[in-house]
């Protein structure tokens, strides 16, 4: 297997709607005060609200924490069939 087909794991922590951290990022790929489009290894996480703030960020490690009101969280690409067929199998 090449190591371009490995699949990049990532673990989403919401708080209380205010606090976002997530491993497993790839790219920030835009972002202003209401969205936020992260890239993670298969898919891309749109993560919605108003005041959001990227408090930190390390692509070496590949973390991001996100502060602010968050109303939503989206993934977008392959993945979001996957995780929806493993939720409601």
């Amino acid at each position: 297997m090449s190591e371009n087909s490995v699949k990049k794991l990532h673990l989403l922590t919401l708080d209380n709607r205010s606090l976002l951290t997530l491993s497993g990022v790839e790219d920030v790929v835009g972002f202003d005060d209401q969205t936020i489009n992260i890239r993670l290894s298969e898919c891309t996480l749109v993560v919605k609200g108003s005041s959001l703030h990227i408090s930190r960020l390390s692509l070496d490690t590949g973390d991001v924490a996100v502060d602010g009101r968050i109303s939503s969280l989206q993934y977008l690409g392959a993945s979001a069939r996957t995780l929806r067929s493993k939720l409601f199998r």
